[in-house]
């Protein structure tokens, strides 16, 4: 028999380590070619990986809460052979969107009266990096943590158990910590500042709901956000849909949204306004070569994932309507990729889908600005004609451009939208799907 070590496979770029959430089988258990066998957690998706080969699972490497870097060994399997072969090709990913949970390691020092290391100096107390990841984040002090009875291996504290003390830690007096200067002194422990009265239920944000929380107080906390709003006129875009949407999806088998039209639309602006399609890094502006839209897609459960259309500028109406509709039904199926919401430049917000007629949108880091489109909506509206004004119901349509007042002033950002209005607005009946 021969050795086959199961490795972290690749998940995108700038994706080098994940935790491991659970293993789907245990040592000893037999497991086919292409079985998923242990679920990870990357900072952006959920994701499955499968064995490339059959086999015996007879050493599990990484164990629950764990990370594992790109290209580490996780398990070992007995496959048929002979000797012991140094096979280490890696699995493919199957990604899927569960929940993607605040995993990463905190890099800068916290104090000195919390975790600062997987193993406590002068304790035998073992913290995963992702149970030190929250105890850092929620301030847990380790007199705290020594009193959280811990129900993995050898007495371990899991993510199970540390979110379990988080949601009583209000409702409980929890242990004192002996400050650094003055060890005479026990200083109590920070609690919550949110009353829980009776009949009130804590719930634990899950992992998607952690990042979309961190990320949004993060973008809040850099960009200077100033909104431009816009009403426009798409009947043109309404008449041109209503034509084509049948002939489209008996000829592609897909359906067609109004979401490549707003896309389209985007992109001929960005191309008029490049310095709309950039990031800050500090006191340096980097304009970005590639187009790639961020779709904001809400999933079943109601967290929200950004999904990404790369070289969007290079897409035809009828491609970028495959690639919407194929992205939207990953994520909303747990199919994406790690790779799949990487990378915007732009992204645009469908706040209408919900029946809103506009949005404030919060702009996605590093990205400088969003678009939100609202619900189409049948009014009356002012016409000029040759023959004098006149009153006519109309499709219309608010839009609104949340930008980063550092880079993006006002003019740049409203004449971008402008633009965007102006390419709906006088969209050419005409135009080939």
């Amino acid at each position: 028999m021969a050795e086959y070590k199961l490795l972290l496979p690749s998940m995108g770029e700038g994706v080098m380590e994940a935790t491991i959430i659970t293993w789907l089988y245990n040592e000893g258990d037999t497991v086919n070619e292409d079985d998923s066998v242990v679920e990870i957690a990357t900072d952006k998706v959920d994701s499955d990986v499968p064995t490339p080969v059959s086999g015996k699972i007879v050493k599990i490497l990484k164990q629950k809460d764990e990370v594992a870097k790109v290209g580490e060994a996780i398990a070992i399997l007995e496959v048929a052979g002979e000797g012991n072969a140094d096979i280490t090709a890696e699995a493919s990913v199957a990604a899927t969107v569960i929940e993607p949970e605040v995993e990463k390691e905190l890099m800068q020092p916290i104090a000195a009266q919390t975790v600062a290391a997987d193993s406590l100096s002068g304790t035998d107390l073992y913290l995963s990096p992702l149970v030190k990841s929250i105890a850092q984040q929620e301030n847990i002090t380790e007199a705290e943590l020594k009193s959280i009875k811990g129900s993995g291996l050898e007495g371990r504290i899991t993510k199970e158990d540390i979110l379990a003390y988080l949601s009583n830690r209000g409702n409980t007096t929890a242990p004192t910590a002996t400050p650094v200067v003055a060890k005479s002194a026990p200083v109590s422990a920070p609690t919550s500042t949110i009353p829980v009265a009776a009949g009130d239920e804590v719930v634990p944000m899950d992992r998607m709901r952690k990042i979309i929380a961190e990320n949004m107080v993060k973008a809040k906390q850099i960009a200077p956000h100033v909104t431009s709003f816009i009403e426009t006129d798409v009947t043109n875009v309404v008449k041109w849909r209503n034509k084509h949407k049948s002939a489209f999806e008996k000829r592609e088998g897909e359906k067609l949204t109004f979401m490549p039209i707003f896309i389209k639309a985007v992109v001929k602006a960005i191309q008029d306004f490049p310095l709309i399609n950039v990031s800050v890094d500090g006191d340096k502006i980097i304009k970005k070569k590639n187009i790639n839209i961020g779709m904001a897609t809400a999933l079943p459960d109601g967290n929200l994932i950004v999904p990404v259309i790369k070289n969007a500028d290079q897409l035809s109406l009828s491609g970028l309507a495959k690639a919407i509709n194929d992205l939207a039904y990953r994520a909303r199926n747990k199919k994406l990729r790690p790779e799949d919401t990487q990378g915007a430049t732009y992204t645009i917000s469908n706040v209408g889908s919900f029946g809103n007629l506009m949005g404030t949108p919060i702009i996605p880091q590093p990205q400088v600005a969003i678009l939100a489109v609202g619900a189409i909506v049948k009014k009356p509206a002012v016409l000029e004609t040759p023959d004098g004004d006149v009153i006519a119901i109309r499709n219309l349509m608010f839009m609104s451009h949340s930008y980063d007042h550092r880079v993006v002033d006002g003019s740049l950002g409203g004449m971008f939208l402008k633009h965007v209005h102006d390419y709906l607005q006088n969209w050419d009946l005409n135009t080939e799907i």
